[in-house]
């Protein structure tokens, strides 16, 4: 893969390991955003790759962007402010999409822009001493990078009082409106991460990417229309080899050995 400066990746044994690595506290700017694009289409091509493991350098998962970016809000036109905004959420959104799961693993810091990110993993896992907030209102702003991802896990009440409020707010409070998928004490979270990232290199690769797809559109439309979209995306998978090994490993109770075919 590619080198990139605010970005480093290392895959090992089927897992991608993503490290936002800016400056102490892992703030975006607009280079590091569209680095993120790129390096989404990367992960998403390279067949080797089973899951991705999303995570900051050194005490903080990220603080969020650069404050100088939203300093420019006020030296645009409208028109450059939209075209602006709507290339930033594209490469948040380029992230989310990417089919293979995803985990953010959380420490330290993760507000506003950084929150948002952590949101577009299908999971979080956080440590104990992580400190989160969507302090935009604060800076005069509302959240730019996809409220509706909050709104989606903790609900419109829980989201009217985090982003108008804008206060930091706990681990234990992430998880109680579902922004986490679980708290670990802080010499805990390397081996937490690891070990649920694990968890996916000994199931079919295209089967869990379908699952995905499958869960994120189906949310979206009505039952009737999700039960078709469970056949179409399914039937992509008749005749791998993955689905012939599953179906022979249960029949003659042993382990599967998936390839990825």
């Amino acid at each position: 893969m590619q080198t990139y400066k605010s970005w480093n990746i290392s895959i090992e044994d089927r897992v991608a390991t993503l490290t936002l690595q800016t400056n102490d506290l892992n703030v975006m700017n607009m280079d590091s955003l569209f680095e993120l694009k790129k390096i989404s289409k990367e992960l998403e091509e390279n067949q080797s790759v089973w899951v991705i493991i999303l995570q900051g350098a050194g005490k903080h998962f990220s603080s969020g962007v650069n404050i100088d970016i939203l300093n420019k809000v006020t030296e645009i036109n409208t028109e450059d402010f939209k075209h602006n905004m709507r290339e930033m959420q594209s490469c948040f959104t380029a992230f989310e999409n990417i089919k293979k799961p995803t985990i953010a693993k959380i420490q330290g810091f993760c507000m506003g822009g950084g929150f948002m990110l952590s949101l577009c993993c299908d999971f979080r896992i956080a440590s104990e001493k992580s400190v989160f907030s969507v302090p935009l209102v604060k800076l005069g702003l509302t959240v730019l990078m996809g409220t509706n991802r909050i709104t989606r896990n903790a609900g419109v009440a829980a989201t009217n009082e985090l982003v108008m409020l804008g206060d930091k707010f706990n681990p234990e409070k992430a998880l109680q409106l579902n922004l986490v998928t679980k708290v670990v004490p802080s010499d805990h979270l390397e081996d937490s991460v690891k070990q649920f990232a694990n968890k996916f290199k000994s199931l079919p690769p295209k089967t869990i990417s379908i699952t995905k797809q499958i869960i994120k559109q189906g949310d979206k439309i009505p039952l009737d229309q999700s039960l078709e979209l469970e056949i179409e995306l399914q039937s992509q998978i008749l005749g791998s080899s993955d689905l012939k090994e599953a179906l022979e490993s249960f029949t003659n109770q042993r382990k599967p050995v998936f390839s990825g075919n």
